[in-house]
């Protein structure tokens, strides 16, 4: 029997080319390693780098929560305290805004 040319012919072929499944395997190690240099994948490989991320995200949430609650709070004693014309409101808004100026007068 004679070797079939075409049979040799798929063989060589194959040899030098990479299969699909060699290349999927080769894009997915190229793809994991893309994943591993990733800052995400860097930042959660040490316990003391998620420590200091955790503690730095906290600290900014809860400073931004004073900033904004100080904000909103002092918008809403200072519109109390133009609305005088209402009398339980009025005299409410008007003791509260006193108190305020007599504590920053005294913490001068």
């Amino acid at each position: 029997m004679a070797a079939d040319p075409r049979k040799a012919e798929q063989d060589s072929s194959t040899a030098s080319e990479p299969r699909p499944l060699e290349e999927e395997v080769r894009a997915l190690r190229q793809e994991l390693t893309f994943l591993r240099e990733h800052r995400m994948f860097q930042l959660y490989q040490s316990v003391p780098r998620i420590l200091l991320y955790r503690f730095a995200s906290g600290m900014a949430a809860g400073l931004g929560t004073v900033i904004g609650a100080t904000v909103l709070l002092s918008l809403i004693v200072w519109s109390l305290s133009q609305i005088e014309f209402i009398p339980i409101i009025g005299e409410w808004a008007v003791r509260i805004a006193g108190e305020i100026s007599t504590l920053t007068q005294g913490s001068e």
